[in-house]
């Protein structure tokens, strides 16, 4: 691929959970990367594989507005264009709903709804004036299914992917695709210390809840996100993929 073809990405967050692994896999597939937060490591092995890396700093936190403005605008900036944007977030909140507090519903929905709405509105905004593009929004499989322990956290999640849902209805006209894909059950740091899996017992019970009966890792997914984002697949839109092993 040359490189006036080349695509160009934008992974809102390439520090963390599966934002390295995205960036690798579309590096390998002829993008170049606007990366947010990436170590500097992950950058110089990008570029090894022939990428050209724009690397953002601070603006692993998409609920601030000025985040995904700043991404989006250096792909435009540095490339012209942007044909694919991912990002994910989230902020958990646990405990039964009777104990719920509206500041606990304020922190979920700052975290896991207002991000996702900065990043989807900076993302489309170029893609519809250009006629096309992929956005693909990682959310939770929480979102699709009750999740005892965490109602609000489970309700604002399905909130975020109804937005993906109706955004992508309301650009498809223009050629642009956005999917969502809400994911459970990942072997990563963060999820094995908050669920206590780092403890061989405990992480042997919670396989038992998943149907495949283990966690998934952050290089399936990430080989998994590929057709919503590489440009391989444009008849797709509007869709929602829980990535939970079977458990939704």
């Amino acid at each position: 691929m040359t490189e006036a073809t080349r695509r160009v990405a934008v992974v809102g967050d390439a520090g963390f959970y599966v934002g390295p692994e995205l960036a690798r896999h579309l590096a390998a597939r002829g993008h170049d990367l606007v990366l947010g937060d990436p170590t500097d490591e992950l950058v110089a092995e990008l570029n090894e594989a022939g990428a050209r890396v724009v690397a953002i700093q601070g603006v692993r936190n998409l609920a601030r507005p000025e985040s995904a403005p700043a991404l989006i605008a250096a792909a435009i900036e540095q490339f012209g264009r942007v044909d694919a944007a991912v990002a994910f977030s989230g902020q958990i909140v646990t405990g039964r709903f009777v104990n719920s507090t509206l500041e606990d519903l304020t922190k979920v929905v700052t975290g896991c709804l207002e991000a996702p709405y900065h990043f989807l509105k900076a993302a489309i905004t170029p893609m519809i004036e250009q006629g096309h593009g992929q956005v693909l929004m990682i959310t939770s499989a929480a979102g699709a299914r009750p999740t005892p322990g965490a109602p609000l956290y489970s309700a604002v999640r399905a909130g975020a992917t109804m937005l993906a849902k109706n955004v992508a209805a309301e650009v498809a006209r223009n050629g642009v695709q956005v999917n969502a894909i809400g994911t459970n059950f990942m072997d990563f740091p963060e999820f094995l210390r908050a669920s206590g899996a780092t403890d061989p017992g405990v992480r042997t019970r919670i396989e038992q809840e998943v149907p495949l009966r283990r966690l998934g890792t952050m290089q399936e997914f990430a080989s998994f996100c590929m057709p919503f984002i590489d440009g391989t697949s444009g008849f797709t839109t509007g869709q929602f993929i829980a990535y939970a092993g079977g458990w939704a």
